[in-house]
């Protein structure tokens, strides 16, 4: 193990071919060893690995209900690893290791349970998140104290993006930030749409025509990001939820695509033997097939 003068331990990469072992320190070994192996692993950072932890928090969800042991392992080793990875790059930075985050958690639970391990009794769940929400107060008191004021809108709830969007809209429709009815939501969605429009387009150009080669990726990206909170503001106006709206979306292309996919294998033939225009047919009739079930 390489510990920094701020006692901060980096692990040393594992030698060899490692074995599986069970063991967290020899898991950190592993994770050192690809950052200094794996052209992947290497050119990771923190911010990169954002919509991997995502993306893995769901996969697990979607274990539990399987409940199925082998998807569950898997997945849960999989959150496991973001953490690692994580953890190994702030430790590399010289902020902080995977012991200090251990640690930050167990002082974590202990604080929050007075009613375990410290002579509070609480009787019933009820009385338990009183407690719990009045040992969070005290922590953000010290938060404060530490230079980190509350906002406003820091209570919005961790999620997706499309949950994010439209808890944090809710919370500043609460303290007047908001347009009395839809209208007001849909011109604004209509205008960043025109905006997106505006940065794909070639205006070296006569006729409007969209091209990504010319445009500013960064600025694409924004405008984008842009349309989407616009739009979940509509679905806000409409008291639809955002996330579901999508989901339902997702379930219904997948079905669809599945359709093409089983008419094509019927035909003898594979999705990459076909081309867009026969996969559209099938589109449409998957459609009618929605109508007619």
């Amino acid at each position: 193990m390489n510990t920094l003068d701020n006692k901060i331990t980096v692990p040393a990469p594992v030698q060899g071919t490692p074995e599986a072992t069970g063991q967290l320190d020899d898991l950190l070994a592993l994770m050192a060893r690809l950052r200094v192996d794996c052209p992947w692993d290497k050119k990771q950072s923190n911010h990169s690995l954002i919509p991997y932890a995502i993306e893995e928090a769901y996969e697990l969800g979607e274990a539990v209900q399987s409940d199925d042991d082998e998807d569950i392992k898997g997945e849960l080793g999989d959150v496991l690893l973001q953490i690692v990875f994580h953890c190994q790059m702030y430790a590399e930075q010289g902020r902080f290791d995977m012991s200090d985050v251990i640690t930050t958690l167990q002082e974590k639970l202990i604080r929050r349970h007075p009613h375990v391990f410290e002579a509070e009794t609480l009787t019933d769940d009820a009385a338990v998140k009183v407690r719990w929400d009045e040992i969070k107060a005290e922590e953000q008191q010290a938060r404060e104290a530490r230079g980190k004021p509350k906002r406003r809108l820091d209570n919005t709830k961790a999620g997706s993006a499309l949950m994010q969007a439209q808890d944090v809209q809710k919370q500043a429709s609460k303290l007047g930030f908001d347009w009395e009815g839809i209208a007001g939501a849909v011109d604004k969605l209509d205008e960043e749409i025109a905006e997106l429009k505006s940065e794909l387009t070639d205006k070296s150009k006569e006729a409007v025509k969209y091209d990504i080669s010319k445009a500013n990726i960064r600025e694409v990206e924004k405008e984008l990001g842009d349309c989407m909170f616009a739009l979940v503001n509509v679905a806000r106006k409409l008291n639809l939820d955002a996330e579901t709206a999508t989901l339902t979306c997702v379930h219904k292309f997948k079905s669809r695509f599945g359709y093409i996919e089983t008419q094509l294998a019927e035909a003898g033939k594979r999705l990459e033997d076909s081309d867009i225009t026969e996969m559209d047919a099938l589109w449409e009739a998957a459609k009618q097939h929605e109508r007619s079930s």
